[in-house]
């Protein structure tokens, strides 16, 4: 046993810093597969990861089940050979982001609402994802210091509520948020700050003190908008961050994709409800996947959709119930199934 003399100071260990735990992400398929285990099924794995590239953190592949091929967050990004196959209906730009394009990196759909392509990047690459072939290179309203998205904020005062999405907008340095926080200040019409992130479910470590400071000294009210699809993807390090979002004044909520053989049953979503609530996070909305080219596998038919929702319906109380969507390119809001 190790014991401190009389008078020393103990101090605990430096918390890991986000940005090196992101770059010690597994990239490589194959290590994915063996730190689980399932090695012998490398040969199952698509050429060149069919075209868009794995990342996942370490500590997300922690809380996978070794030995477990059908996981249900090893499912949600192990490459596969069906995100090759083409299927009717399922185009490079499922939700008419192009088309909703306002200035460089700013999509305007919906009333009172802008949103802000604030990075291209991404802690985790999600198979499912929406925006997988979205030309980010061309569409950053991070650079130049956010000032052609500001300045298109500024020239519409209908605009009310901001919206950070990307790729992930912590995926920035919180000097670069400081930024936007700064011009910000001349938009007195813009009184909220709504923040879409997968980070402090699958890399909590980047809600870390000078992050909350910064979003802690915005005067607007401020909400994060998280993206868990089951509850095993929380756990103590998520309750912290979640804890950590809520003392710096934000809201949380949760939006889910409904994935076929991840959380397509009643069970799992009811779980994932009653996992988040313990977390401080309310459920928003249960989306119908965007059908984006290479993720048709994952498809749940809205019959089952509304059966789940029914089911969720019956066994939980009504703010536990996240509200069935889908999104549709020229829609002025969410689409109610």
């Amino acid at each position: 046993m190790i014991t401190a003399s009389p008078g020393a100071r103990i101090t605990s260990p430096a918390p890991a810093d986000w940005r090196q735990l992101w770059r010690d992400s597994v990239t490589d398929s194959h290590e994915l597969l063996d730190l689980l285990g399932l090695g012998h099924l490398a040969g199952q794995l698509p050429a060149g990861d069919a075209g868009f590239a794995l990342r996942v953190p370490r500590g997300f592949v922690a809380r996978m089940r070794p030995g477990d091929a059908r996981d249900p967050l090893l499912l949600q990004v192990l490459p596969r050979w069906a995100e090759r196959e083409q299927a009717p209906g399922f185009v490079i730009d499922a939700v008419g982001d192009l088309a909703a394009r306002e200035a460089q990196g700013v999509l305007h759909k919906y009333h009172g609402r802008a949103l802000l392509i604030a990075s291209g990047s991404c802690a985790i690459n999600c198979r499912y994802c929406f925006r997988r072939h979205f030309p980010y290179g061309e569409e950053m309203a991070a650079a130049g210091q956010w000032r052609q998205a500001l300045e298109h904020v500024r020239q519409d005062p209908s605009i009310n509520e901001l919206i950070l999405s990307g790729g992930d907008p912590l995926a920035l340095a919180t000097a670069k948020l400081e930024e936007l926080g700064r011009g910000l200040a001349d938009l007195p019409h813009v009184v909220r700050l709504r923040i879409h992130t997968r980070l402090p479910v699958v890399l909590p470590e980047r809600i870390d003190a000078s992050f909350v400071d910064w979003l802690g000294s915005l005067p607007m009210q401020k909400v994060v908008v998280l993206h868990a699809n089951h509850a095993n993807e929380f756990d103590h390090t998520v309750d912290a961050a979640c804890a950590r979002l809520r003392e710096a004044g934000a809201t949380l909520l949760n939006q889910a994709v409904l994935l076929r053989g991840v959380n397509d049953d009643a069970d799992t979503l009811a779980a994932l409800s009653e996992r988040m609530f313990m977390a401080g996070v309310l459920p928003y909305y249960l989306h119908q996947l965007d059908r984006v080219q290479g993720a048709a596998h994952f498809e749940v038919s809205d019959a089952h959709a509304r059966a789940l929702l029914d089911t969720l319906r019956a066994r939980l109380p009504g703010y536990l119930v996240p509200r069935l969507v889908r999104e549709m390119g020229g829609d002025p809001s969410k689409r109610p199934l």
